[in-house]
């Protein structure tokens, strides 16, 4: 049985890359949620003006992996901190949310908000959403570090320390990590 977990953490291939890595996530599909605007396109997202998040929605087999090990995770691989931005990505839709599709979702939200808290010194911004309409991305943002993010200069910056910082913090959890079967 496939669970949901729907995070927004900054820009989507970013997000992506590191939780394709995960053991026991089956499926990452980047898109847009929380907005206001159906069928919202990158263009418009990019600018601002829908109220969408970019996110990741990732399937995953709660067998292998929990929930509140992938909320673990999510906050450990990006900066919780920052209002409406990771690093140079500026704007609502680059917030830090969580969009629960479950009571016990949006329970298990809450503690990891609580627990990654006692790890940073500033204040978590992440907030939690109502889960909304999803809108996968277009297709060429899908499985973009595999397809084209290594040969984008933003991509070889942001990506490589946030999978580091995956590989190092949760090497049981991590396929690259795994070891060979």
């Amino acid at each position: 049985m496939t669970d949901y977990a729907t995070l927004a953490g900054g820009c989507f291939w970013c997000t992506e890359a590191v939780f394709k890595d995960v053991i026991g996530v089956e499926t990452v599909e980047s898109g847009y949620i929380g907005g206001h605007v159906p069928n919202p396109t990158y263009k418009q997202v990019c600018g601002g003006d829908t109220g969408h998040a970019e996110a990741i929605r990732v399937g995953f087999d709660p067998a292998q992996v929990s929930y509140a090990d992938l909320l673990d995770i999510f906050f450990a691989t990006h900066d919780a901190t920052q209002l409406n931005r990771q690093g140079n990505d500026v704007g609502t839709q680059y917030r830090s949310a969580i969009f629960p599709e479950t009571v016990m979702q949006e329970e298990q939200a809450n503690q990891a908000i609580a627990r990654a808290q006692q790890d940073v010194s500033g204040k978590i911004v992440t907030t939690i959403e109502e889960f909304a309409d999803w809108y996968p991305a277009e297709g060429y943002h899908q499985d973009y570090w595999e397809t084209s993010g290594r040969s984008n200069p933003y991509c070889m910056a942001v990506i490589p320390p946030k999978l580091q910082k995956l590989r190092k913090s949760f090497a049981a959890r991590s396929k690259a990590s795994a070891p060979a079967v």
